[in-house]
Parts: structure tokens; C-alpha cells; sequence
């Protein structure tokens, strides 16, 4: 077993495990692992941050964001997810189970996420606990591959094209949820450029949707000068 799956309390570690979807369909279910996931994203978000501050002192701040967008997106977390075993502990319900849940990138990456989360708690909130974990899967991640994926991060790149044609507010994006299933939800994203809708996008998390508004924002945007 993964020492990231090695927790004092089984129970924390089963709630980290718990999709929304088994919650639906098993009413004597107390909870799923929805706010263990939000806290994980942010110690996951500080945790490469921090680790990529220490692997170049030369590194700018751009390219820093960059690159830690590749360490910590939907695609990366589900392969971590997968490294550590967890493609099927998840509780999923049959609906999930069926439209291939156990292999989705949004479920696994979400439950990395939770489990992230559920460890840091169990550890009495003790990060050093955490970091060697973590940073032992960063440093699984080919340097090659993180650059190639960082460089094409459309949300980034709509930042620097509109900073660079004058523009000094950043892109907004206003993201809400506008269909799907529980265990399979759908996003609409807008960005907005100096308080005017330039593009839409739809995803399966918000992360998707807003690098797609960014990728169409991007495209127009190009296409008629940044006339907005």
C-alpha cells in the first residue's frame, strides 16, 4: 500500500474515498469527500509552488505559474492518483461505476485531491508529513513533459497577450455549473477582458471550462486586433 494511504483514522481515509455519487445512492452515507478536496487543492497548490521556487533560483515568476498549472491539472492529478493505487478504492455510485467512473480524470483527480487533504488532517495538520510524499511524486513528473504542458496553458497565454497589447486589469472568468450528473458534472466558463464577455468554454470541472474560454477568447481576440 501507498503511504499516502497509510492513516491513523480509517474513517477520515474512507470519507476521502467517498464520491458524491455513492452519497445519492446510499442514504446512510454521512458524507462525501467534496470539502477534503477543496482543502487538498490548495495544500497542493502551495506544496508545488514551493517546490518549484526551490529547483531553480534563475526560474522567473511566469514560467513558475506556468509550470506549476502542469504539475497540479486534472490530467497529472489522475495519473498521481493512479500511481498511488486509488483508481479503484473510490466509492462510486452505479451510475458512475457504469459510465466508466473508476478511469475518469475528473473522479481520480478529485479523489487525489481529498486524499491529499484527509492526510494532512490526520497528521494533525502537520505539512512536513505531507511534503516528502508529494514532492516524491513531483519529481516523478518528466522536466521535458512539464515544460511542453506548461507552455501551451491557454489561460496564461490569454494573460500575456492582453497584458502585452496594453490591457493591465487580468481576464475575469465567471464559471458556474449548467448540466451533468453528479459523478459527471458540465461547466460553462465566460472570461471577460476589460469588463467585456470575449470568450465561452465548457468542461467537466471549472478548471477545463476557463482554459477553453481562454483558448476561445485567445483565438477572436487575435483575429480582430483586441478590439474590445
Amino acid at each position: 500500500m501507498h503511504k499516502l494511504l497509510i492513516f491513523n483514522d480509517e474513517k477520515l481515509l474512507l470519507r476521502a474515498l467517498t464520491h458524491r455519487s455513492f452519497v445519492n445512492e446510499n442514504f446512510n452515507e454521512s458524507g462525501h469527500n467534496e470539502r477534503l478536496e477543496f482543502l487538498g487543492d490548495a495544500i497542493l497548490n502551495f506544496l508545488s509552488g514551493e517546490y518549484l521556487y526551490g529547483q531553480d533560483p534563475e526560474m522567473a515568476e511566469d514560467e513558475m505559474t506556468r509550470r506549476r498549472s502542469a504539475l497540479v491539472d486534472e490530467k497529472q492529478l489522475a495519473r498521481f492518483a493512479t500511481e498511488v493505487e486509488l483508481t479503484f478504492k473510490t466509492r462510486l455510485g452505479e451510475g458512475a461505476k457504469r459510465e466508466g467512473g473508476y478511469h475518469n480524470p475528473n473522479i481520480l483527480s478529485s479523489t487525489f485531491e481529498a486524499v491529499v487533504g484527509a492526510y494532512y488532517l490526520d497528521k494533525n495538520r502537520n505539512i512536513e508529513a505531507l511534503r516528502p510524499i508529494v514532492e516524491q511524486l513531483f519529481d516523478s513528473v518528466p522536466k521535458d513533459v512539464m515544460v511542453v504542458r506548461s507552455s501551451i496553458d491557454s489561460k496564461n497565454k490569454l494573460q500575456e497577450f492582453v497584458q502585452s497589447n496594453g490591457v493591465t486589469n487580468p481576464p475575469k472568468y465567471e464559471t458556474e455549473q449548467i448540466g451533468g450528473m453528479s459523478h459527471s458534472p458540465e461547466f460553462l466558463s465566460k472570461v471577460y477582458v476589460n469588463g467585456k464577455i470575449c470568450g465561452e468554454g465548457k468542461g467537466r470541472n471549472k478548471k477545463d471550462a476557463e482554459k477553453e474560454a481562454a483558448a476561445d477568447a485567445l483565438t477572436k481576440l487575435k483575429k480582430r486586433g483586441l478590439s474590445i
